[in-house]
């Protein structure tokens, strides 16, 4: 498993993170919460470990810039605050679990390990609408029981938008998850991406929109 820890507390980093190591994970630090968003496009981690308490941008903005790029990466807080509201403000924001320092190690590491088993177990299921169904694991769309040919990119797309069906998607957050995707590509670069997939799966019986001035949103084909 590949972590990265975002902890300023030093020698508390370094605690979790030789823990981490003696179960045979790799463990990368940072003490800032600023490079976070680029280093989860660059590695393939399992999971992120993240303080709230953070110089510079804190652990909450940190967690919100993650999620505004698309990221569904397991996000473990660590707090010293335990205060109702910033759980539930941390929650908000995408966390799918807190720990309040003082912690156990042993805590930390099987609450991490259960995140992670959790969100392979998510990632492992076939989803579906109307007639269009996709298997995360495999990559691979189909149609009732016949094969759906999608570029790389299209497969990125249709696999977040079917996560979030019914929800409008911001077009950084879809473009944030395509592998090499060039930074100021044009808007009509990624509505021609869309156009294509839309062609592709409207047949369904579902609809790919264009929410004007927000982004796209995928759901069924209303009947009649």
């Amino acid at each position: 498993m590949h972590v990265l820890l975002v902890e300023d507390d030093a020698p508390l980093a370094e605690s979790i993170s030789s823990a981490m190591r003696a179960r045979g994970w790799r463990a990368d630090v940072s003490a800032r919460g600023e490079p976070v968003p680029a280093s989860l496009m660059q590695d393939p981690y399992d999971a992120l470990v993240l303080d709230i308490g953070l110089p510079g941008i804190d652990g909450l903005e940190t967690l919100r810039r993650v999620r505004a790029q698309g990221s569904m990466l397991p996000v473990l807080m660590l707090t010293a605050r335990d205060a109702i509201e910033d759980r539930v403000l941390g929650l908000e924001r995408g966390a799918d679990d807190y720990l309040v320092k003082p912690f156990a190690l042993a805590e930390l590491l099987a609450r991490l390990h259960a995140l992670v088993r959790r969100h392979e177990q998510r990632q492992s299921q076939t989803l579906e609408l109307a007639q269009l169904r996709f298997d995360t694991v495999g990559r691979r769309a189909q149609i009732g029981d016949q094969p759906l040919h999608l570029s790389a990119r299209e497969c990125v797309v249709l696999q977040y938008l079917m996560l979030k069906t019914g929800q409008v998607v911001a077009r950084d957050q879809l473009t944030g998850l395509i592998p090499d995707w060039a930074p100021g590509s044009s808007d009509n670069a990624l509505e021609l991406v869309m156009s294509r997939l839309r062609a592709k799966i409207e047949p369904a019986g579902v609809r790919l929109r264009t929410v004007r001035g927000l982004g796209y949103l995928l759901e069924a084909t209303p009947a009649g």
